[in-house]
């Protein structure tokens, strides 16, 4: 078939018509979709998952007008254990991770002064809000790593046990899961026997016997069913609290880096204090939430320590903070700036919170 030159000078123009159509189409298809995995190591009925993950993988979603999509992998899905999760950012096994940096002892040491006893705040919203500030100042090689998205922490730990805890004496021999290496150690310095296993582990653990209970948060109570394993949740009163844990949300910088700036920028802005604004105040109504839902139930009872014996326990635990002082001298740190570096932030922000 032989094409005139009048043939091919309309195809042409068909053409270059044809491939200038997407550039006024906006969103997704124009653009295509980037899709991202986030895995973490509780199940999808979890609060953390459904009441705070989902919804910011949701935001961002929107905020891209889809070009970004969000695939979420809870219960360790995508393989490993919690314990790998943070190097699984960092190598690109998942996009993005929720993780603990307690789950590696030692490995994060700045962030361990939040997991010091009677540092932390009551609120989550404080606590969320001081540890992203903190993670701005000090966290920096640290996490160089990856993209730290947030770095936040829960509100006040709840001791869950098959016993009641009103004194120290009441803790002496008690076998108590710990969250932390540091968590774990005030527990030893109030006389219990410490057990540090990851939170998936604790129902079977309670189950067979192997603890007595555990120090977590009431947010995550119902997904692991503790209120159904003990009668027994001793809470803390008042700031500063017993522990808090703390957390990542990392990101593959590799991943991040090679978003197009107007998705990294979706990104930026769902991150640090804007992260912390929906991180906290969850973890706080959850705490409401699920400590009257136990309340209600036949069988458990909810207590608290005086503040006669929170002083006690106090007194009892400052070795632990004089220990950690030793401890991270050796890998170039000021333990006690630190410390009061973080009650400075946690004052700030009890402040602004009200």
């Amino acid at each position: 078939m032989t094409i005139t030159r009048r043939q091919f000078g309309a195809g042409a123009a068909a053409a270059a018509a044809s491939l200038a159509m997407p550039s006024i189409v906006t969103g997704a298809r124009a653009q295509g979709v980037t899709t991202l995995r986030l895995h973490h190591f509780l199940p999808p009925v979890s609060n953390a998952h459904a009441k705070l993950l989902a919804p910011w993988a949701r935001k961002v979603e929107a905020e891209s007008q889809g070009r970004l999509k969000i695939d979420i992998f809870p219960a360790m899905q995508l393989g490993g254990t919690p314990p790998q999760l943070f190097d699984q950012s960092r190598d690109g096994v998942a996009d993005i991770v929720w993780t603990l940096p307690g789950n590696t002892p030692g490995r994060f040491p700045a962030t361990e002064v939040f997991e010091l006893p009677f540092i932390a705040s009551k609120r989550a919203i404080v606590n969320a809000r001081a540890a992203q500030e903190f993670a701005d100042l000090h966290l920096k090689d640290e996490v160089k790593d990856v993209k730290l998205i947030a770095y936040w922490a829960h509100d006040a730990g709840v001791i869950h046990a098959n016993k009641a805890v009103r004194t120290m004496d009441d803790l002496k021999g008690l076998k108590l899961r710990n969250p932390t290496r540091l968590a774990g150690e005030a527990l030893k310095a109030l006389g219990a026997t410490s057990v540090g296993m990851p939170v998936p582990q604790v129902p079977e653990s309670l189950a067979q016997r192997v603890i007595d209970g555990a120090v977590i948060p009431w947010e995550v109570v119902p997904a692991v069913k503790v209120h159904e394993l003990v009668r027994f949740h001793t809470e803390i009163p008042g700031s500063p609290t017993l522990y808090t844990a703390s957390f990542f949300l990392s990101m593959n910088k590799a991943r991040y880096e090679g978003l197009a700036p107007e998705l990294r920028a979706v990104i930026d802005a769902n991150s640090g204090q804007a992260f912390a604004a929906l991180a906290g105040p969850m973890w706080d109504n959850e705490a409401q939430t699920v400590s009257a839902m136990v309340r209600a139930r036949s069988g458990n009872t909810i207590s608290a320590i005086s503040e006669e014996e929170k002083q006690r326990w106090i007194k009892a635990t400052e070795p632990v903070h004089s220990a950690w002082i030793e401890q991270v001298k050796g890998r170039g740190l000021d333990g006690a700036a630190l410390i009061a570096d973080a009650r400075r932030l946690v004052a700030k922000y009890e402040a602004i919170a009200g």
